[in-house]
């Protein structure tokens, strides 16, 4: 609507106008409505910005809250299913409201369930039981770079130079993180865990590169509850000790209930994060709101150094950075409908 505004014949100003509000809107017609105009959809976007880091932060506040569930005597399955249980609960409404849009995608929804959804998270809080939280959430945002492997070596088809440059910034920013003239400084099995959070998220950016557009709530809402449910029977949560949730976990230094960090993976690292990601989309676009994702790991590896003391060197750090600049560069170059699979995060 903007654009057809602007191109109004009355969108030019008289040449005595004095600068004044007032007489900017009078005797001009449409002008007045496009510089009102001009105002609601910068403001539209400064809004959508703002609601892309809140979501970024949600995301971002996932493992360094869901680590010390680990660490208190949960496994890694039990808190997914946690976190996807409670989220798929609380977006029960929204899976009602777009229930035909199961008929329109099932294959897109099934996809973003098991792949996006309970593939990341299983790999993903497994992977943070063994190393650092920021180191697993960065290898996470080589998906990207996947999506780009896979099109080029096993589709067969080129890419393009700023592609090979991202995958190779990419690609030595993850030896930096891992130093790997060191011999690995962390737990293979804990890299090779979160390499496959990454691998379930590239799976389902390709899946989304041939399948029909699906409104964002329900492929959040349908997404959380198929996850659930398959995670369910992963974590068979019938023989989970229930009285760890009335437990303590630490949390910088200092005892909180166990029931606080289970409540902040479900209502904001989950629901809230779902929900703001969807806005910030619908207000600025598909890549502008993924741009701002790459927040998520920074966000990730601050709390995780507050909360969690855990902390990266300097080496390790620009390794991230670089990982990031490459993903970024990667996903950029990635084809059109992978870059708008915006609903990915942890």
């Amino acid at each position: 609507m903007y654009r057809g505004v602007q191109n109004r014949r009355f969108s030019r100003l008289p040449r005595d106008w004095d600068g004044s509000t007032e007489s900017r809107c009078e005797g001009v017609g449409g002008a007045c409505f496009d510089w009102r105009m001009r105002n609601l959809t910068d403001n539209a976007k400064s809004a959508g910005v703002a609601v892309a880091i809140v979501s970024a932060f949600c995301f971002g506040g996932s493992g360094p809250f869901a680590k010390p569930l680990i660490t208190a005597g949960f496994t890694p399955l039990q808190v997914a299913w946690l976190r996807l249980a409670g989220g798929a609960l609380l977006m029960l409404p929204f899976v009602i409201r777009y229930a035909p849009a199961v008929r329109r995608a099932p294959k897109l929804l099934a996809g973003y369930g098991l792949f996006a959804i309970a593939g990341v998270q299983v790999f993903y809080f497994a992977s943070i039981a063994r190393v650092p939280v920021g180191v697993a959430l960065l290898i996470e945002f080589l998906g990207p770079v996947m999506v780009l492997g896979w099109i080029r070596f096993v589709r067969r088809k080129p890419v393009t130079r700023s592609a090979a440059i991202g995958v190779a910034i990419a690609m030595v920013g993850l030896a930096c993180v891992v130093e790997l003239w060191s011999g690995l400084s962390f737990d293979p099995i804990g890299l090779l865990l979160a390499l496959g959070a990454a691998g379930c998220q590239a799976t389902y950016f390709l899946l989304s590169d041939s399948g029909p557009e699906v409104n964002p709530f329900a492929l959040a809402g349908f997404g959380l509850l198929l996850g659930a449910a398959v995670v369910t029977l992963l974590a068979q949560p019938w023989e989970l000790d229930w009285a760890l949730l009335l437990g303590q976990v630490e949390l910088a230094g200092y005892q909180f209930p166990a029931l606080f960090a289970v409540g902040w993976i479900v209502v904001l690292s989950t629901v809230l994060a779902y929900l703001t990601g969807i806005v910030a989309v619908r207000r600025l676009s598909p890549p502008v709101a993924g741009a701002v994702a790459f927040l998520e790991p920074v966000v990730a590896t601050v709390l995780a150094w507050a909360l969690l003391a855990e902390a990266l060197g300097p080496i390790q750090l620009v390794g991230g950075a670089l990982i990031l600049v490459g993903a970024f560069v990667a996903q950029r170059a990635a084809p059109a409908k992978t870059q708008s699979a915006e609903l990915a995060g942890v």
